[in-house]
């Protein structure tokens, strides 16, 4: 039986749900397609997002001849017997383009990736490839130097899934709505965020349920949990997440690590993704721990992005890392709290103009309008007195950042107390 996955993949660009960032009607991109001049671009980013559905839909629409390969299937043999098969069709009666596309092209190695560029130069072919791996690493820069664009596919969010759930369920060519399921909107939601982003597991999770229950029968979130061997801790009692990620973070703000670490356990065991998790983490990192720790928020970021390669159930390790760290180490919101009193003034009153010294003076006529007279820090020794902040809230004495003795921060204080006693001077 074919997955639902692939039954569903969306056929028109009108269908396609997510990555709105860079695809939307009267986007570019989007704009490109409808238009016919869409030429080639290297799709990244996590499985289930999308990128092979848009490839699809892009020869769809551009009405082109499309060849799909693998890179981990297709060797430099396919590739020659495609390109030559394309430059027939270029140059020959048909006089029609050739759009390929290659998934999982960072597994080509250098010479495999660079036996396009010829073809590419000539425009035999457009090119479209996919990779999970970061394209600045993983791809020649001779090819990237070929290919018009890069599109970052982000995790589809939890709303965007159920939509394509609900689509699934309501479609009777190729869904699900000969079953006749009845599925809590709870149950949903719990596939949909405990799918990670990932459409392709959201709609095959769905698709073993509906094969395993008879026709007409209540989708719930107990058969969600059985099917994707979690516990349905928060989907009883809908506000415990977000009850125990608070308590994550006031634990971890409080310097109490086996609290923090208590209550990373229960969201992982209750099926919180690390996504969730990692975020109210770095969060934490600058919003609680901010100047007195500064490299808490890469150190932080670094056990994030590890705990989404390794996955569960290793994923729990760099997580207590990162939450033992941050309750460990000094803290300090002095950072959020100057932002939110700058931002404040910016809400409640009308400040003056940016100093015409700090003014853009790099044109012609600048110096005429009064602009210019800026002194360079660095030729003065890495610090000059002059006036930063606008007319008004110079004259004010208006300070927004507060730096605190805890931690890194006493010696940032005592630095910044330095040059102001300096410029006092």
């Amino acid at each position: 039986m074919i997955p639902l996955s692939t039954a569903m993949r969306p056929k028109r660009l009108e269908d396609f749900r997510g990555q709105e960032h860079f695809l939307y009607p009267g986007s570019l991109l989007y704009n490109a397609i409808k238009n016919r001049t869409f030429v080639s671009g290297i799709f990244y980013g996590p499985p289930g997002t999308g990128k092979t559905t848009l490839a699809r839909i892009i020869a769809a629409e551009m009405d082109a001849q499309f060849c799909e390969i693998n890179a981990s299937a297709a060797g430099t043999k396919e590739l020659k017997e495609i390109l030559e098969e394309a430059k027939f069709r270029f140059y020959g009666l048909e006089n029609r383009t050739t759009y390929l596309y290659v998934d999982e092209f960072h597994r080509w190695n250098r010479l495999q990736q660079d036996s396009l560029l010829k073809a590419l130069e000539e425009g035999v072919i457009r090119f479209i490839g996919s990779t999970t791996e970061n394209p600045y690493f993983a791809v020649n820069n001779a090819v990237l130097s070929r290919v018009r664009a890069l599109y970052e596919f982000r995790r589809l969010k939890a709303e965007d899934i159920e939509a394509v759930l609900l689509r699934a369920l309501d479609d009777e060519e190729r869904g699900l709505k000969n079953r006749n399921l009845s599925p809590d909107p709870e149950a949903l939601r719990m596939i949909a965020e405990l799918s990670s982003g990932d459409a392709r597991v959201a709609l095959d999770t769905l698709g073993f349920i509906a094969e395993n229950i008879p026709a007409g029968r209540k989708i719930t979130t107990d058969l969600v949990a059985e099917a994707m061997q979690t516990k349905m801790t928060f989907y009883d009692k809908g506000e415990d997440k977000y009850n125990l990620l608070s308590a994550l973070q006031k634990s971890v703000r409080g310097s109490d690590p086996d609290a923090a670490v208590h209550y990373l356990a229960r969201l992982i065991e209750g099926g919180a993704d690390i996504q969730t998790i990692g975020r109210r983490l770095l969060v934490i990192a600058s919003e609680d721990v901010g100047m007195a720790y500064p490299q808490a928020v890469s150190i932080v970021t670094s056990c994030v992005q590890a705990a989404q390669m390794t996955g569960f159930p290793e994923a729990r390790i760099q997580l207590a890392q990162a939450a033992i760290l941050l309750s460990a180490s000094p803290k300090s919101n002095s950072c959020i709290a100057a932002l939110e009193k700058a931002s404040a003034d910016l809400r409640n009153r009308k400040t003056d103009e940016v100093p015409r010294h700090l003014m853009d003076s790099h044109y012609q006529g600048a110096e005429k309008r009064g602009i210019g007279g800026y002194k360079y820090p660095h030729d003065y020794g890495g610090y000059v007195k002059q006036q930063y902040l606008p007319d008004d809230l110079f004259r004010e004495g208006v300070r927004y950042y507060h730096p605190t003795d805890n931690g890194r921060e006493g010696a940032f204080r005592r630095f910044l107390e330095s040059l102001h006693k300096e410029g006092e001077d």
